[in-house]
């Protein structure tokens, strides 16, 4: 999927990994840009058309959909990322919230938007995932759970638009340097790198981009009995 002359929709991209993605959608040449956000006054990148959404909002995803009729590329960026496990006090509403932005947002903009896709000849998606996809810690177990969710999503939904030859590519990293990470003390990547790994693997018609050494050393250990998600942190 090229870049050059398409329309782009990102969801979440007022900061962090999707205002990354707006800045280089324009670097590669995209006709158009729509960064979506719940409040679009944040949004102040020159060059892109700022449109309000909240993921969770099938009205607000439907009525988006029936406005931008134009979009061949679809990039579901937007997430929440909350610290804490599953035995941790209030995990059950933590899990219901994590799964409505990163489970629910992604299905109900990607149902949304396929018809459109589909008339505009295929286009693509991209589903930003995680490499909790495949471990979970306590640090980040719900979170976790919600990625693991989406990554199922994004597999299932391959198969289901390859008819339409719509590309969908999924997007596994660790700890990227933004605001959601601050509190992290650990190795992060800069957005700028996830995003250009990222576009690139679009651009080449990859299904599965693993922008990150620990991301590919945990995805390389999956067929071993010595799995990442086994091991103790």
């Amino acid at each position: 999927m090229n870049l050059l002359n398409a329309t782009v929709l990102i969801t979440g991209a007022n900061r962090g990994i999707g205002l990354a993605f707006a800045r280089e959608a324009l670097a590669r040449g995209a006709r158009k840009v729509y960064a979506a956000a719940r409040d679009p006054s944040k949004i102040t990148l020159p060059g892109v058309v700022p449109v309000r959404l909240d993921v969770t909002r099938p009205d607000e995803v439907a009525a988006l959909a029936a406005e931008l009729k134009d979009v061949t590329v679809l990039i579901n960026n937007a997430g929440i990322a909350d610290f804490g496990g599953f035995l941790a006090p209030g995990s059950v509403e933590s899990a219901r919230r994590h799964l409505e932005v990163n489970f629910f947002g992604p299905l109900l903009l990607a149902q949304a938007f396929a018809p459109t896709l589909a008339a505009n000849g295929g286009g693509a998606v991209l589903n930003v995932l995680s490499i909790a996809s495949w471990i979970n810690r306590p640090l980040l177990g719900v979170y976790g759970a919600s990625k693991s969710a989406a990554w199922a999503l994004t597999n299932g939904l391959r198969h289901e638009l390859r008819g339409q030859h719509t590309q969908v590519l999924g997007l596994h990293m660790g700890f990227v340097d933004t605001d959601l990470t601050t509190a992290v003390d650990a190795p992060k990547s800069k957005p700028e790198d996830i995003v250009n790994a990222a576009l690139d693997a679009l651009e080449s018609g990859a299904e599965e981009v693993l922008a990150d050494e620990m991301t590919r050393q945990v995805k390389a250990s999956l067929g071993t009995a010595k799995a990442a998600y086994l091991a103790a942190a």
